[in-house]
């Protein structure tokens, strides 16, 4: 099997930062271990294989442990393969994933991703939780996937240092914590999925897909 491999950092304008995706553009699927072993290989938080669909594309996402149901920074990266380098005149892309279709269009400062909403619900947190993440937890929220935490201010969020080995006995696939932004931030988070493969992801699309409809953070809606 050949495929054509691009590696990008998403979520950044600049070299070296934001969150790194390989982008992997295949004909068909091919059984899901070596799906599994590619993007071990590329040892990446996620891979994204990408197939085409008629006039969209089919897309999932690896980590190198596990396939995982949504991914944002591989799929912006996957546009940007599609609309840079494979139809440039195109101006819209939809992918049809197994959190169904992911659409992505061209804006004037970049790209503009229409992603599910994960409703929030209030939960317990888990033994052990705040003792993993070293901070005092002000509310425990559940998205479906992952339990997210808020705490009391943005610099305790910046300055944590969690037990991962802790965190990846968690029933949960990650720890979502967040608090109220400072300065021109409606929030900062940080994602922490170590049962998945990932220590922690620079920086979470899927994340989003809680924190913006949660109604918890400042000004987000």
């Amino acid at each position: 099997m050949q495929a054509r491999l691009f590696q990008l950092d998403a979520f950044t304008t600049r070299r070296f930062t934001g969150n790194p995706a390989a982008v992997m553009l295949l004909e068909t699927y091919p059984d899901d271990r070596t799906l599994q072993a590619l993007a071990a290989e590329n040892n990446l938080a996620e891979t994204a294989f990408v197939v085409p669909d008629g006039a969209d594309f089919r897309i999932r996402w690896f980590t190198p442990t596990v396939e995982v149901p949504l991914c944002g920074h591989a799929t912006l990266a996957s546009a940007a393969v599609v609309l840079e380098r494979l139809e440039p005149a195109r101006e819209t892309v939809v992918f049809h994933s197994a959190s169904g279709p992911l659409t992505v269009r061209r804006s004037k400062r970049g790209y503009v991703m229409d992603f599910p909403a994960r409703r929030c619900a209030p939960a317990e947190a888990p033994a052990g939780l705040a003792a993993a993440l070293g901070a005092s937890v002000e509310e425990t929220l559940w998205d479906g996937f992952n339990f997210v935490v808020r705490l009391a201010a943005a610099s305790d969020v910046r300055g944590l240092s969690p037990n991962l080995a802790a965190i990846a006995e968690m029933p949960c696939a990650g720890v979502i914590v967040t608090a109220s932004g400072d300065g021109d931030h409606d929030c900062v988070s940080r994602y922490f999925a170590p049962a998945k493969g990932i220590p922690e992801d620079p920086v979470t699309g899927g994340a989003h897909c809680a924190l913006t409809p949660s109604g918890r953070l400042g000004s987000v809606r």
